[in-house]
């Protein structure tokens, strides 16, 4: 009777360099085999570990992780094929080589081995020459699996890495998109003359709008919408600088207000304002980006508006009968060239009207067969919401504006002034 197994030692030994030497498992009955097989695979550059049966080769294999596997078929207990199917399930991290020694040679045989995992097989009585052939053969496939491992191994680190730095940018955009919606500290504000609705929605983290109003005394109200061009974090900064050109509490900075002699403060003709604010960000800006812009100046006594355009969609009037009125020069966007020329024009508003002021976003909406809400689109939506007043609109708008595209992520930023006038002008 043989011996079920041969002690091994778990731990492999390493060459002059240092390097890991690599492990070959030898599983044969026949002790004399073993020490054959043994004795030329160390000196191939193995270190080599026995075992007696399938049982005991699989009881080592679950302690240490063989390079190559030697095994006999024909074994009793737990043969060859077996212990390949076995070895295969052991669900280890690096790949093992297995062939098996065998005399059989019919097809059938040969397809259930490679059915149970073996990567090769060699014919008993064993030739160490075809052997070592084999093995070499083997060994390069086990060399391309260590580096495609480490490849992975890398990559995994990799994806770590960028998932943490992911992470960390997430939160900062989150915190960006925050203090971007601060800008627009109040969306909704009544006054005895009127009411002012905002809306800023970006379709990423931060955007490149900004919408906002300002008072100059009791009877002016500034009004004005930004669509820089872009998207994304340089878009947002350029709408941070822009929203202290405009500031409403603090007037000394708002460019489009000057001071009177009594102290006090009125806004500035928005066609002067509109050539202030190019110069500005063409002399102490050192960016790429342009943008569009409207502003108007409310008489709240009267109901006038004067208005300049820059390259932003044309204003939407809304009578109180439903109405709908769309006019404006269209002009050249901000911060292009120098001395750009802008004009300005006049609309009225009567009580129970109201001012819609918004970006490209809302016009050049994306339906779901492709085709944009356009100008067309918009007069529609406000016809249907012609009762619905106040923040509700802008709820409302979105909510069409989703219905229209098909989802509720849209292409670009969103952005919108409402303006409805109360007062009833002047005699």
């Amino acid at each position: 009777m043989q011996a079920p197994a041969t002690s091994y030692a778990p731990m492999q030994s390493a060459d002059a360099s240092g390097k890991r030497r690599r492990l070959a498992l030898v599983v044969d009955d026949s002790r004399l085999q073993r020490h054959i097989l043994s004795k030329a695979v160390r000196g191939w550059g193995f270190d080599v570990i026995e075992a007696a049966s399938g049982d005991a080769a699989l009881k080592i294999c679950h302690d240490v992780t063989p390079d190559l596997v030697l095994s006999d078929w024909m074994m009793p207990g737990m043969n060859g094929l077996e212990f390949c199917d076995a070895f295969r399930k052991l669900g280890r991290e690096d790949y093992g080589y297995f062939i098996l020694l065998t005399s059989k040679s019919e097809k059938e045989e040969i397809a259930r081995g490679l059915e149970a995992g073996a990567d090769d097989f060699v014919s008993k009585p064993v030739d160490l020459n075809e052997l070592r052939a084999r093995i070499t053969a083997g060994d390069r496939i086990l060399q391309m699996q260590r580096e495609l491992t480490e490849k992975n191994h890398l990559v995994s680190q990799t994806l770590r890495e960028l998932q943490r730095l992911y992470d960390s940018i997430d939160k900062d955009l989150l915190e960006a998109k925050k203090l971007q919606q601060s800008l627009v500290r109040e969306r909704s504000v009544v006054f005895d003359q009127g009411h002012v609705s905002l809306l800023l929605r970006s379709s990423g983290h931060v955007g490149g709008d900004l919408v906002g109003f300002f008072r100059s005394g009791d009877d002016h109200l500034g009004l004005y919408a930004i669509d820089v061009s872009g998207h994304g974090i340089s878009s947002a900064l350029m709408t941070a600088r822009l929203a202290g050109y405009l500031s409403s509490t603090a007037p000394d900075q708002n460019v489009a207000l000057e001071q009177t002699e009594e102290g006090t403060h009125r806004i500035r003709p928005p066609l002067a304002v509109m050539q202030t604010i190019n110069n500005l960000v063409l002399n102490e800006m050192d960016t790429e980006h342009y943008f569009t812009m409207i502003l108007a100046d409310v008489d709240l006594s009267t109901g006038k508006v004067v208005l300049a355009q820059a390259g932003h969609p044309h204003p939407v009037v809304q009578r109180k009968g439903g109405q709908i009125e769309q006019a404006g020069p269209g002009g050249f966007p901000v911060g292009l060239i120098h001395d750009a020329q802008f004009s300005q024009f006049d609309l009225h508003l009567r009580p129970g009207d109201r001012l819609l002021l918004c970006s490209d976003g809302v016009t050049e909406c994306p339906g779901g067969t492709g085709d944009l809400l356009a100008e067309e689109g918009l007069e529609e939506i406000m016809h249907n919401l012609q009762d619905v007043t106040g923040p509700a609109f802008f709820e409302a708008l979105i909510w069409k504006l989703s219905e229209f595209a098909g989802n509720q992520d849209f292409p670009d930023d969103v952005s919108g002034v409402l303006f409805e006038y109360q007062a009833r002008p002047a005699a």
